[in-house]
């Protein structure tokens, strides 16, 4: 059987000088793709009509409307030995977010936004119903989504890679620069290349793992955000402490394009995630 890391050991060795491959292999972690219309076991959806309890209230953002159902997540059908993350053995994990482009609102929440997205968990055996859109709301089309095991590593700009060192004291982040792929991919742009190659082009939702960021490491502007500064002496500490819970991609076949056909980061903190707070996750949307 393949393992989830194999192509990407095979990249990191082919590109990198071998012991900044091994270094940077050491900090990969698996991540669950989810694969809309895959062959594989259901293990959510994307799109389509939630199944939540008739009396939860359908989320708002407060004078701007009703959220856009995004995904539904079920812990129980999750590939769990690959899972990088501490989520529930049961229960289904909802996203929701509001698209003001698609329904020409002209406007998307800022990650100081809190109220304009939203992660529901609705435990095991709680009775649901198929719950319709809000009037004014058109659904994303439905696909059920299989599970792909993928690999994920640190990419450009997240802090392990300034972190982590090699022998003789250089930085992965500082070692990079000596390095070049094709498509004038230089320094610490190659991280984010091979790991990219290493998951296979197409749209990549995924749960858990690396965050493939469009514009930089997500746990960087999360933490920026919560502590007001970039530049803050602790943000790298508070960076630490956020993980990412799920990414959905733009995607032409579910309808969805996420501003400059980016991609939608839910990132939570660990100690959140372990206590079940999926209320204080946060989203952010990145694009070219």
């Amino acid at each position: 059987m393949t393992s989830w890391r194999d192509r990407l050991d095979t990249l990191a060795h082919e590109w990198l000088p071998a012991e900044l491959a091994t270094a940077w292999l050491g900090l990969a972690r698996p991540g669950i793709r989810l694969v809309p219309g895959g062959e594989g076991p259901r293990v959510g959806r994307i799109g389509g009509a939630p199944l939540m309890p008739a009396d939860l209230a359908w989320p708002e953002w407060p004078g701007r409307g009703p959220l856009d159902f995004v995904a539904a997540v079920d812990c129980a059908a999750l590939p769990r030995e690959f899972l990088s993350i501490p989520l529930p053995e049961a229960g289904t994990l909802l996203f929701f977010y509001f698209d003001g482009y698609r329904r020409g609102a002209g406007e998307t929440p800022l990650l100081e936004d809190v109220e304009g997205s939203r992660v529901l968990f609705v435990p095991a055996g709680l009775p649901v119903v198929e719950r319709a859109a809000p009037e004014g709301l058109v659904p994303y089309p439905a696909f059920d989504l299989s599970a792909e095991v993928v690999a994920t590593a640190p990419e450009d700009e997240h802090d392990l890679l300034d972190r982590t060192e090699l022998a003789n004291g250089e930085s992965l982040d500082e070692a990079a620069e000596m390095v070049e792929l094709p498509g004038e991919f230089v320094g610490s742009e190659v991280f984010g290349e091979l790991a990219a190659q290493a998951r296979g082009r197409g749209p990549e939702h995924q749960v858990g793992g690396f965050a493939a960021p469009v514009q930089g490491a997500v746990e960087n502007e999360i933490a920026a955000a919560v502590l007001g500064d970039y530049g803050h002496p602790r943000r790298a500490e508070e960076a630490a402490r956020w993980v990412l819970l799920a990414q959905i991609d733009s995607d032409d076949r579910t309808d969805m394009t996420w501003g400059d056909a980016g991609m939608l980061y839910w990132v939570i903190r660990t100690d959140d995630l372990e206590a079940g707070r999926f209320d204080r996750a946060r989203c952010t949307l990145q694009c070219g």
